[in-house]
């Protein structure tokens, strides 16, 4: 069976720092909150506080992050001999929101943060770097902690109730992913653990989840809310939740997210976790996901299966979009003329050199034709359409029409459902359908970018599989926090 580089690599991590955890660190967590400002040409990042908290759910084989993910990246180091002892690449909220126009207009904002790490038995030097492109580490900050210092607090979770939906093994030998119940008041905690083994179920079922499911391990965490529902902005609506999750992050209709870090990171500590997803009480659809910080869905609408899929492969697996044609708030998230980090997306500058080629069949070209123009006539005029419907009925929201809002949800939703239905079969009947290559249009881009395959989990809106190419990233990312000896691939 062939062997990749990046299993070499993680069975020479494995050798290298199997003994590294427990020389360094204690079964502890060690958080670190701190804030992070500025706009699209300033970024500076101030200490908040520090905290112990329950075990450490990562590898303790595995300390140094394999992966290329991330803008910012964060390190443990010893002050005494300048060893590297731990690191994992993330992304942030705020990196999103200096894409902006508003960003780049100079207006500047300020978004708390954390970073979990495992706890240090000795002072231990934590940098946080931003990854420059296309090559370096910009240092943003350093700070010094000691374990023993007084001001590192230790203090109980927020309070909350826990559900153990899929417990197979201890966290050093799973990965740990926690639901976050968002909008579910203190009547409807039935309804919270009811969707927790409902998309619970979703995520064991899909592949590469479903071969994995023994090494993967699946709780809720819920703090009930004052309300159910969430935050609706551009429908005048505004909800008491656990977590603030709020629809129209940065400007984007659909995009739901929540900036209350702080809460979040309290109520998730009830639970060791190595990603979260945080599982909205909400009939619309919406949802989000970023890098190594959380993902986020609705949990009562059509697409529900679909979000929680979709946006994880965000959250967990580096995985960008692949459609291309929706709006969204950035301006330059992807920038032109350079290669996408993320596994799925590729600018194709050096075709013979392209990063999933070993799926590639020889006689498939690079790029790969498909029936674009076509596909892009008949997805704008629907997205024009639901834009349309969507300021309609948001502007009876907020005038306290419902009815006639309702009955403009009733459309926009019917018209969702024959759009996706339409474009689906679309993109089957394409002579390239199923094949391995480098299709235009990705990444909120038109040209310039391509995806592996036509359609695809991350292209459109359809609870189906993963392509090749991202079902092998996902894979990959599931190992990474297992503690058993790693798969050839």
């Amino acid at each position: 069976m062939r062997i990749t580089l990046f299993g070499l690599f993680l069975a020479a991590s494995s050798l290298a720092l199997g003994s590294t955890f427990d020389t360094h660190f204690e079964d502890a967590t060690l958080r670190i909150d701190y804030f992070r400002s500025g706009d699209a040409k300033t970024e500076v990042l101030t200490f908040d506080r520090a905290l112990r908290q329950g075990c450490w759910a990562g590898s303790r084989q595995r300390l140094s992050d394999p992966f290329p993910y991330g803008r910012s990246i964060v390190r443990v180091t010893d002050p005494t001999t300048g060893e590297e002892l731990f690191s994992r690449g993330f992304d942030a909220y705020f990196d999103e929101y200096r894409t902006t126009a508003v960003a780049h207009k100079g207006s500047a904002r300020t978004f708390h943060e954390s970073v979990l790490l495992p706890f240090p038995r000795h002072p231990i030097q934590v940098t946080i770097e931003l990854r420059s492109h296309p090559s370096g580490y910009q240092p943003l900050a350093r700070w010094t902690i000691d374990p023993n210092d007084i001001a590192v607090a230790s203090e109980e979770p927020a309070e909350a109730k826990i559900f153990n939906q899929h417990v197979p093994a201890p966290p050093p030998e799973c990965l740990d992913v926690a639901f976050l119940g968002e909008g579910y008041t203190a009547g409807e905690v039935d309804l919270f653990e009811k969707d927790l083994m409902r998309f619970s179920e979703v995520m064991l079922e899909q592949e590469p989840y479903a071969s994995m499911r023994d090494s993967i391990c699946i709780r809720g965490v819920l703090a009930p809310s004052a309300d159910s529902g969430c935050d609706e902005p551009t429908r005048g609506q505004w909800k008491r939740t656990a977590l603030g999750a709020s629809f129209n992050a940065l400007g984007s209709e659909r995009y739901l997210l929540t900036e209350d870090n702080r809460s979040l990171r309290d109520i998730a500590a009830n639970v060791p976790y190595d990603a979260l997803i945080i599982m909205v009480n909400h009939k619309r659809y919406g949802g989000g996901g970023i890098y190594n910080l959380f993902c986020v869905f609705t949990t009562g609408n059509r697409w529900s299966s679909y979000l929680v899929l979709h946006e994880f492969g965000h959250s967990f697996s580096g995985l960008a979009d692949e459609y291309y044609t929706s709006s969204v708030a950035y301006e330059d998230l992807l920038p032109s003329g350079t290669e996408p980090i993320a596994p799925n997306v590729t600018a194709l500058l050096d075709p013979p050199n392209l990063k999933w080629r070993d799926l590639v069949d020889d006689t498939t070209p690079l790029p790969t034709p498909w029936r674009k123009e076509a596909y892009d006539t008949m997805d704008l005029a629907y997205q024009a359409q639901r834009e349309e419907l969507n300021r309609a009925i948001g502007d009876h929201s907020r005038a306290g029409d419902t009815a006639i809002a309702d009955r403009l949800k009733a459309k926009e939703e019917t018209l969702s459902i024959h759009h996706a239905e339409k474009m689906r079969a679309f993109l089957a009947e394409d002579p390239m359908a199923g094949a391995v290559g480098a299709f235009e249009g990705a990444g909120y881009a038109t040209t310039g970018l391509y995806r592996p395959t036509l359609d695809c989990l991350m292209f459109s809106r359809a609870k189906q599989p993963f392509c090749p190419v991202c079902r092998r990233a996902v894979a990959r990312m599931v190992r990474r926090y297992i503690d058993t000896p790693p798969k050839q691939e």
